[in-house]
């Protein structure tokens, strides 16, 4: 583990290194965040359980650690070894303790999320601000610069117009759902309005208008996709800067794979809710540890399979994964 981090991201200091390079391992051998029970897993000379404890605890709270330059370039390097021509970016939030909110923005590949940054804010509810989460997408649209084509997926807490007139001015395309009252012109002229759920197809039926305004007040333009999917309990209604196709639907059932991020990340596989850090800064540092061990366990999976379609004499089929991540249904209708 140490080998792999030293390879491409950069630290203020070499025991920083030595220290998250323990604390993955001892994550990945654990499968808890439980900071107490990482002792058996280190290699060290110290005696006592309470000099692990302290250097666990040191290192959330040090702020010398700046997470997204040592994280970062550990994705893009990986990134760029999948030689995908798009990267999809998920976003959503997720609660803990009815006391945490933390806004993730993820990269999907093979049906898999991995984390790409994440901000921590001190408040119960999961719906976020717009400034709260802008600077997370600076700093995204900046890491993956060198990609042609960036999609963002976002669910309907996401929906608004803030975040709309800020990926206008952005180099990304975009899918957001929004909900059943949402505004929507159809007449570029303006006029009667509709709310969305006035607009929901049949059962296993789309619709899909172009160039039409969203938000009463502030009349955007864009793309319209709605899908009422059998056996879904509620209609998709997907606004997008692209002409809406049936792929439209396609994408943006990627964003799904954020929430079994989500899952495997608390009560799944780690247990982050059974950590007992109770501030933000150590927070966002605690889940830098899980994010690397995602990271490292997502390559190593997708080397191995590669290398198995490879004996098999199926490479293509590697490839395809990384182009269109498998869902669980083949179709969304």
């Amino acid at each position: 583990m140490y080998q792999y981090l030293a390879k491409g991201s950069e630290f203020v200091d070499k025991r920083h290194l030595i220290t998250l390079s323990w604390m993955v391992s001892a994550l990945l051998s654990s499968l808890e965040l439980n900071l107490n029970g990482w002792e058996p897993y280190v290699t060290s000379r110290a005696q006592q359980s309470q000099s692990y404890q302290r250097r666990w605890s040191r290192f959330l709270g040090n702020g010398r650690v700046v997470i997204e330059t040592v994280y970062v370039p550990l994705v893009r390097a990986a990134i760029g070894s999948w030689q995908t021509r798009q990267v999809y970016v998920a976003m959503d939030s997720t609660v803990l303790w009815n006391r945490y909110c933390l806004v993730f923005l993820a990269v999907i590949c093979c049906g898999r999320a991995v984390p790409l940054m994440w901000v921590g804010l001190e408040q119960a509810s999961a719906s976020v601000a717009f400034e709260h989460y802008q600077p997370l997408l600076e700093r995204a649209v900046t890491a993956l610069a060198g990609f042609k084509r960036v999609v963002l997926l976002a669910d309907r807490g996401f929906a608004n117009q803030e975040i709309v007139r800020w990926l206008e001015k952005s180099p990304w395309h975009w899918r957001i759902r929004v909900p059943s009252d949402t505004r929507i012109y159809i007449n570029s002229k303006g006029g009667f309005g509709f709310e969305v759920r006035q607009l929901y197809p049949q059962k296993g039926h789309v619709k899909l208008y172009h160039q039409v305004q969203v938000w009463e007040e502030a009349r955007f333009q864009c793309n319209l996709a709605l899908a009422s999917m059998r056996g879904a309990k509620d209609s998709w209604a997907i606004i997008t800067d692209e002409p809406p196709t049936l792929d439209t639907f396609w994408e943006y059932g990627f964003r799904f794979c954020i929430e079994e991020l989500f899952l495997d990340s608390k009560s799944g596989v780690f247990d982050w809710e059974g950590s007992r850090v109770r501030n933000v800064p150590s927070l966002e540092r605690l889940y830098f540890v899980v994010a690397i061990a995602v990271l490292f366990a997502t390559l190593q999976g997708m080397a191995v399979r590669a290398a198995m379609l490879a004996l098999t004499g199926r490479p293509d089929k590697f490839r395809n994964c990384l182009e269109n991540p498998p869902l669980r249904t083949q179709n969304p209708l």
